[in-house]
């Protein structure tokens, strides 16, 4: 496995503007055939570090060996034995421009200026992130992929793979994704980037040096609301409910209340101050609103009749998966997602997880996750344990509830 940065040379994003140089950060893992390649798309804090090696239990700052996560983000799917197994397949994931892991962002210093980037980088979209993977790609020598893989907007990333570059995929698998954000979670997102646009450190994006603060308030404040749309309702009730923190818990709360004598400082706040005083130290405000924008920007219909006619071109197959409590992108969603793929006679199955976790579920359930993409990619949608349950029309799985913890939406 490798850990590497590679220069792309002079990029134009799709708005029309450009950089002097695009640097990719980049993990590589198992050893490529030609024909065994798997693009792993991050989902929307996530980096390049999605499996486990060694020295992962060392917390490090972004830029060092772990990308800034001290855990690989999926290193219970992807690795030795696991569903995306490195000992079979050669396993690609690459940070998306934009992000604060290594690839070139806001936090980047300009070439031509010796400045960080700040208001200056130009907005990014998922067709960029698609379009920089490619390019990382030609390098690395991989042309066609056996499969491109994605959770939440990495989904929506792998989806653009087969709109954009159909020729060059045999197998697509977009899980707790959507063609498209809803209103509602459009609105939360704007709520978080409001946020941090008017913290009093946020200063129009340019922020950076050391003699001015980060907008670390507003940056927590915008985290604390995405976890709220990972989590389902009953996730949150099972694990918090209305429990009471206790006082040593209470001298930690953000920001600190004048009534904290008198009102309980509950479980739920807690975890909510604990997520995101971390997440402030690992990400970048700058990047948080770049990438939320181009999720909530994308639109995999966008300049086609419909979500069919945007796929017509892959002739490959898919899997589709989606989780029961997920009300960030839905069942209802991923079952438009699979109807689209059924449209243009796509072999494609929609497996269905009947958890109560949330959002998370893609990251948290492994159990759940692994045998049908395991099977999926051996076998396409022939795969056993992924023609078991189609849009559900085998018998309901068994319910179960998984439970919360750190993960890759917080750390």
């Amino acid at each position: 496995m490798s850990a590497e940065t590679v220069d792309l040379g002079a990029f134009t994003f799709e708005c029309g503007e450009s950089i002097p140089s695009l640097e990719v950060a980049y993990e590589t893992y198992g050893e490529f055939t030609g024909e065994n390649a798997v693009l792993v798309c991050h989902a929307l804090t996530g980096s390049a570090h999605v499996a486990r090696r060694r020295g992962d239990g060392d917390r490090g700052s972004a830029g060092q060996s772990t990308a800034g996560q001290a855990r690989a983000w999926w290193g219970d799917t992807v690795g030795p034995g696991k569903a995306v197994d490195t000992t079979e397949y050669f396993v690609v994931c690459a940070n998306v421009p934009g992000s604060c892991y290594g690839t070139t962002g806001p936090a980047s210093r300009n070439p031509e200026t010796g400045e960080p980037y700040g208001s200056d980088f130009p907005p990014v979209t998922v067709g960029d992130w698609t379009r920089a993977q490619r390019r990382l790609l030609d390098e690395l020598g991989v042309g066609r992929v056996r499969a491109v893989v994605g959770g939440s907007v990495g989904g929506m990333n792998a989806l653009e793979w087969v709109r954009r570059y159909p020729d060059d995929v045999d197998l697509v698998a977009p899980i707790a994704a959507a063609a498209r954000l809803d209103a509602q979670c459009l609105a939360i997102d704007a709520i978080a980037r409001r946020a941090i646009t008017t913290d009093p450190a946020w200063n129009g994006g340019d922020y950076y040096g050391d003699d001015r603060p980060d907008p670390d308030d507003g940056l927590a404040i915008a985290r604390q609301l995405g976890h709220i749309m990972y989590l389902s309702k009953e996730s949150m009730s099972e694990k918090f409910g209305r429990r009471s923190a206790g006082r040593e818990a209470s001298e930690k709360r953000f920001p600190p209340d004048p009534a904290a004598d008198f009102f309980p400082y509950r479980d739920v706040e807690s975890y909510l101050d604990y997520n995101a005083r971390t997440f402030v130290e690992r990400f970048d405000a700058n990047s948080y609103c770049l990438l939320t924008r181009a999720m909530d920007d994308y639109d995999l219909a966008a300049g086609h009749d419909s979500v069919a006619d945007a796929l017509a071109a892959f002739d490959g197959e898919a899997l589709v998966m989606s989780f029961e409590a997920d009300w960030h992108f839905t069942v209802e969603q991923s079952a438009q997602l699979a109807a689209g793929f059924r449209e243009t006679d796509t072999p494609v199955a929609h497996h269905v997880v009947d958890s109560t976790h949330g959002h998370d579920a893609f990251l948290v359930e492994p159990e759940h996750v692994n045998p049908p993409l395991g099977d999926f990619l051996a076998d396409g949608v022939a795969g056993r344990a992924v023609s078991d349950v189609d849009d559900r029309t085998e018998t309901e799985p068994e319910r179960h509830s998984a439970p919360v913890h750190s993960s890759l939406f917080g750390e």
